[in-house]
């Protein structure tokens, strides 16, 4: 009878008999999402994991379509070197990271299809030793803050390496890389640089649109890195907030 089919060999949902492999399966895929978040926080290296226990947030959990790609993950930068082989993902201070949020808001109320993307956030201090390593007793150690000193703000969460991308994710020229270190880097040579024909107009305005959101959003500028910017002082950072070792 389909009432001992029901007692016996399936379970009753809602007026449906199911067999008992096909609820246990159900119950499975159930248990698995509820449990995603505990999984996702165990994929976690034990850097950022350290990082997190200091109150980090992923910027890719904010919600407001910022975009990532760690310069440091790859060895595509100034050192040539992979210097995030265990971070994944770019973190900030709560503080900084809700400033990055409303920054992203004002640049989509000009440009709704333009992002910011973030090359850098939350650096580890033993990651700022490396690049000092490679700029000390250089002229390019003007570029990298020195680790001995108390580094810089990058190792409190509190700064970020930022330019903007089109929709597509490709980048809006700027007129150097990300991390170049010379004088076309700086934000006061611009109109010099133009006069050379070593910038744009089209670059120094893309430059001036990423300074003004960043600006509105709480961030500073730094004078010789057109995409770094930071959300407080040095001073602050060291009198009330940890380093990221």
């Amino acid at each position: 009878m389909n009432d001992s089919n029901g007692a016996y060999g399936g379970i009753f949902f809602s007026g449906l008999s199911l067999p008992i492999g096909m609820v246990v399966l159900v119950w499975m895929g159930v248990l698995f999402l509820l449990c995603q978040p505990i999984w996702s926080r165990r994929q976690l290296s034990s850097a950022e994991q350290a990082i997190q226990r200091q109150g980090m947030v992923d910027v890719e959990t904010l919600g407001a379509g910022i975009r990532v790609s760690l310069m440091y993950g790859r060895a595509d930068n100034f050192t040539g070197k992979v210097l995030y082989s265990d971070i994944t993902r770019a973190y900030l201070h709560p503080k900084a990271a809700e400033a990055l949020v409303k920054a992203q808001h004002i640049l989509k109320k000009s440009h709704p299809r333009w992002s910011l993307v973030v090359y850098d956030a939350a650096r580890p201090m033993s990651v700022q030793q490396k690049m000092w390593n490679e700029v000390k007793n250089t002229p390019q150690s003007i570029y990298v803050s020195n680790p001995a000193r108390g580094g810089g703000l990058h190792n409190y969460g509190m700064a970020v390496d930022i330019s903007i991308c089109d929709e597509h994710g490709d980048t809006i020229t700027m007129g150097t890389k990300i991390d170049y270190m010379g004088t076309a880097s700086h934000i006061d040579r611009e109109e010099q640089l133009v006069k050379l024909g070593r910038l744009t107009r089209e670059q120094v305005r893309h430059r001036q649109l990423l300074r003004q959101v960043m600006q509105a959003a709480g961030f500073r500028t730094l004078r010789t890195e057109w995409w770094h910017f930071n959300f407080i002082s040095r001073a602050t950072a060291r009198k009330y907030y940890q380093v990221i070792k």
